[in-house]
């Protein structure tokens, strides 16, 4: 069964020989992750006949929920198993870690994460003892069982979800499922892993992570992408500076934007007022400025923060995977009122990335800022959304530090930003996590795996 629910895709299989479990193959609507998803969903097939059984496959497209999992599932089957794109699995070996869990009792099993300080991404949480409250890294696939399932459905229609924002699903997930204690914490299931497929410690894992790092081809040229760096005159020698010691130099089209026109840096007056906040004004200058003949014509547009920390090529790489043809807009992917009919979008921060198509579109729309100060990011979520155009989420764009991030999750990553000078040396955060020596370090796996899609 195949399914599809906001802007992700689900693959679903359910399996005669694996009747008890149902997978669910989280997806995004693009080619390069539809591509990606089905090629999961192969391999999936192949071990199934491996397995020597007789099997169908029922495959149709509509709008999902858990109440449709509930509805569908309950009465045939034991488990939800939930897979990203890049997870790897050995069916035999899971099949084994599902069977020591007593199936009529309610189990929430992963991967677990944990915070090591109380930390903004996760409003606060726990913030007495973070690190008490664990939740799951979907890369290594997770699970529900049936019953679960099943009170959960119905606590869905019951209770409709009321967070206005979602920024960590992955944290908003198992806090919704734990419910303030009437709920399963989750289970640490050592066999789901996030180790490459390849590595000795991987030998008893039932899962493993591809890559979350993917190259499909030929980086992107630097001259295809034009970078938008977003500023002003408070700024100019506190943060610009940090972008001139570090990532500038990997552009070949960049300009600052200012409130100032300062001919040192330079900056580039738009005509905008700085606003404390929100910077819509500011940021449709700039996609307008972009479609114009005042820049080089580039086939990728990037806008970041002046406190942004960015590896441009680790950016190249990623694009090699998605065809600016098509509108593309790709970062990291927050919510908004996404139980009441809401919206995604890029968050700001860790770096907006459009195709030049995109672009045009949007422009075309109409669509525009109610006011210079409104959210940039939101403000165009809101007409990607009415165009009906994609989100796109990459987990290695991040809208906050390092240090707001589980260690764990951070690292299988070869990350490629990060944001915010707050409380910490950009300088050396960029070379830790994002400067060519770091592309070198043997901590940064599946650096230079490439797709073949």
């Amino acid at each position: 069964m195949i399914t599809i629910t906001g802007v992700k895709q689900h693959k679903v299989i359910q399996k005669q020989c694996l009747r008890e479990v149902v997978f669910v193959i989280q997806s995004q609507r693009n080619s390069f992750h539809a591509r990606r998803a089905e090629r999961l969903r192969a391999e999936l097939l192949l071990q199934t006949a491996a397995l020597r059984e007789v099997h169908s496959l029922l495959i149709t497209i509509h709008l999902t929920t858990i109440h449709l999992f509930s509805s569908h599932f309950r009465g045939n089957s034991s488990w939800i198993v939930f897979l990203e794109e890049e997870t790897s699995v050995k069916l035999d070996r899971l099949l084994s870690v599902l069977k020591k869990f007593v199936r009529r009792k309610e189990w929430f099993l992963g991967k677990s994460l944990h915070d090591d300080e109380s930390t903004i991404i996760h409003h606060y949480a726990f913030a007495e003892n973070p690190s008490a409250f664990k939740y799951p890294d979907f890369s290594a696939g997770w699970a529900l069982s049936i019953p679960l399932v099943i009170r959960l459905a119905n606590k869905v229609q019951e209770e409709p979800l009321k967070s206005d924002f979602t920024i960590d699903l992955k944290h908003e997930v198992a806090l919704y499922i734990w419910d303030e204690g009437k709920g399963p914490r989750l289970t640490a299931v050592p066999e789901l892993c996030t180790l490459p497929e390849n590595s000795p410690k991987a030998k008893d894992c039932a899962t493993t992570v591809g890559t979350h790092s993917p190259l499909c081809g030929e980086p992107v040229p630097q001259e295809d992408i034009f970078v938008a760096v977003k500023t002003c005159k408070k700024f100019h020698s506190e943060r610009v500076p940090v972008v001139k010691k570090t990532w500038e130099k990997q552009a070949s089209h960049l300009e600052y934007y200012s409130d100032h026109a300062d001919p040192s840096i330079p900056t580039i007056d738009l005509g905008v007022p700085n606003t404390d906040r929100g910077h819509c004004g500011k940021t449709f200058a700039i996609l307008s400025r972009y479609m114009s003949s005042a820049v080089p014509q580039t086939d990728w547009l990037l806008i970041v923060d002046d406190d942004t920390l960015i590896s441009l090529p680790r950016l190249q790489a990623l694009l090699s995977c998605y065809d600016s043809r098509e509108s593309v807009c790709l970062g990291e992917r927050y919510g908004y009122g996404l139980g009441q009919g809401g919206y995604s979008y890029i968050t700001g921060g860790g770096g907006m990335v459009f195709s030049r198509e995109a672009v045009r579109r949007l422009l075309a729309s109409g669509c525009k800022c109610y006011s210079n100060d409104a959210p940039d990011d939101m403000v165009v979520g809101m007409c990607l959304n009415a165009l009906q155009i994609p989100v796109t989420h990459s987990p290695l764009f991040h809208q906050a530090r390092p240090e707001d991030y589980a260690r764990d999750f951070l690292a299988h990553q070869t990350p490629i930003s990060f944001h915010k000078h707050w409380n910490i040396d950009p300088i050396a955060v960029f070379n830790k996590w994002l400067s060519d020596s770091a592309d070198s370090s043997s901590e940064r796996p599946n650096r230079n795996h490439r797709e073949e899609l």
